[in-house]
């Protein structure tokens, strides 16, 4: 189907819904990829941690299909028609229709916010095959994103597929120059490298985790080694609104550790949209322009 031979709003629609069909998988993955990653840890520990049985589940890809998707509280199996994206939450009122238990308000939230942002991304680029890639960019940070939140995790198996798809995606220069792309993956993980073993030579503590390299070495090898300097700067900026806003609205303790994924995932998405823009903007106000 050649999307742009459709109208604008077509195409919206078609992004959107398209999107919240994808937050319902995302939902999933978010749930269950955690626990494949420390099923298969405790297997690598003892051969003694799990049947054979569950090891094969886990170690597959059917670990996103099986067993299916069922109430945390009673077991009930969650039917076609109550798994419909955000539709289904508002028509059972966010409680799952056997034992009336409340069901989390983040897996409506998750789904809209991933067919509101694929609905921005086809807005933004437009209907082409780069527009594509740039939707699995987005879906694999918004996984990231919670899973961090979560966890404090950022697996090797979204993360490393997501650096190769950018470089691939650049042979063409479609997002940056590849040699721009290759020189941003390798700074973008060698530079917080860098920076967390200087903290926790000076401070004895560790500030993030090495999965945050390579995310930000992912953003390197999609958009340039030219844009980290400015995701590493909003990230900064979201982090600090966000940490003071927990605290301000929550109480949180400040001295409670937040994630930094999520910082650069926001970050990331706002230079793939407008960095261009951004740093034009700046060089004119810096007079280099």
């Amino acid at each position: 189907m050649d999307l742009s031979t459709l109208p604008l709003a077509y195409q919206l629609l078609f992004g959107a819904l398209f999107g919240l069909v994808v937050g319902s998988f995302l939902n999933v993955l978010i749930l269950r990829l955690p626990h494949k990653m420390y099923a298969e840890h405790e297997a690598s520990c003892s051969e003694h941690t799990a049947t054979t049985q569950t090891l094969g589940r886990w170690f597959g890809l059917d670990f996103l299909i099986s067993p299916p998707s069922t109430c945390p509280h009673c077991g009930h199996r969650i039917r076609a028609r109550e798994n419909i994206p955000v539709v289904s939450w508002l028509w059972l009122r966010g409680r799952c229709a056997s034992c009336a238990s409340p069901i989390s308000i983040r897996y409506p939230l998750t789904e809209a916010a991933t067919g509101l942002l694929t609905m921005l991304l086809v807005w933004h680029f437009g209907p082409h095959l780069h527009t594509l890639a740039a939707c699995v960019l987005l879906w694999g940070l918004i996984a990231l994103t919670v899973i961090d939140i979560d966890e404090q995790l950022l697996p090797d198996s979204l993360t490393l597929p997501l650096l190769w798809l950018g470089l691939l995606m650049n042979l063409g220069d479609t997002f940056a120059p590849l040699a721009d792309a290759v020189i941003g993956a390798a700074a973008g993980y060698l530079s917080l490298w860098l920076i967390f073993h200087l903290f926790r030579l000076l401070t004895g503590k560790e500030g993030m985790g090495y999965g945050d390299f390579k995310l930000f070495a992912l953003f390197g090898a999609w958009l340039g080694w030219q844009m980290l300097p400015l995701i590493l700067l909003l990230s900064s900026l979201v982090g600090a609104i966000i940490g003071i806003g927990l605290v301000v609205i929550r109480g949180r303790d400040h001295q409670v550790p937040i994630p930094f994924g999520p910082y650069l995932a926001i970050a990331g998405l706002i230079a793939l949209l407008w960095g261009e823009q951004i740093n034009q903007s700046y060089l004119q106000f810096a007079g280099l322009g």
